[in-house]
């Protein structure tokens, strides 16, 4: 073989086997995942970046990226637990979400006035300071659609909104926004059917998760096997648009623990 075809062939070979390890790396191990909306806030702000944990829970055919692992069910499998941040795929449209994990197969779910039943019994809230949102934008202030600010700032001041801490069964303890009443507060008993899950958003005002049905738009119950992992830890954070403006990092949120 001449020695350029034979440097080409080494090329070639070596890109191959960085795309197979990346590809096993990504289906076996952890998968990055930007945050692309506010419906987790303030627990994920929109542009951290993370690794979702793929072996925390087993895997399915949503493992594999497109969903192309050739089997069904799960296998591997350990069951996640109450309070978890979790990514799965939407069960009608394919997309992927990330929520906390609320209710369990066989649970009772409801909400009153913003405050969730688990098996009849209310989760406790307590009232933290408010969170504050730098910088709000004009569609902030005319979008009747996203949740108002407490404090009515003007355009480029910070907005603040009504923050919770709340803790779920078995003790987890995380924060919650809910700025004001909306249609998503209360909702009707249901239960959680067998190898299915209940997620909700922390930013409850801003969030179309398993309160509302697939119907709807929503998300409705989830199965098992639509689970993808578990957010551990945040690696990078940006408020910008570009990677680039490092004036826009949020070096604070760097290796954040994801509670």
């Amino acid at each position: 073989m001449a020695k350029g075809a034979s440097g080409i062939f080494e090329l070639v070979k070596t890109v191959f086997y960085a795309l197979l390890i990346a590809a096993v790396f990504r289906t076996l191990l952890f998968q990055p995942f930007w945050i692309p909306s506010g419906s987790m806030k303030p627990t994920l702000l929109i542009g951290d970046f993370l690794f979702v944990n793929k072996f925390a829970y087993g895997y399915s055919q949503h493992s594999c990226p497109f969903s192309l692992c050739p089997f069904s069910g799960r296998i591997l499998a350990s069951e996640p637990k109450r309070g978890d941040v979790i990514v799965f795929k939407h069960p009608r449209t394919g997309e992927e979400y990330i929520k906390r994990l609320i209710g369990l197969p066989g649970d009772r779910v409801a909400m009153r006035d913003g405050v969730i039943l688990i098996n009849g019994a209310p989760v406790r809230l307590e009232v933290r300071p408010n969170f504050v949102e730098p910088n709000v934008s004009q569609a902030l202030q005319t979008n009747p659609g996203l949740p108002a600010c407490i404090n009515n700032p003007a355009v480029g001041a910070d907005c603040e909104k009504r923050q919770f801490q709340e803790t779920l069964p078995g003790g987890v303890m995380h924060a919650v926004l809910d700025v004001r009443p909306g249609l998503n507060d209360s909702m009707d008993e249901e239960v959680v059917p067998p190898a299915s899950y209940f997620f909700m958003g922390d930013n409850r005002d801003n969030s179309q998760d398993s309160r509302v049905p697939q119907r709807r738009g929503g998300v409705g119950f989830v199965p098992f096997e639509n689970l993808i992992g578990r957010a551990d830890r945040i690696i990078f954070s940006s408020a910008g648009d570009s990677l680039l403006t490092f004036w826009d990092w949020r070096s604070d949120r760097f290796f954040l623990g994801v509670d």
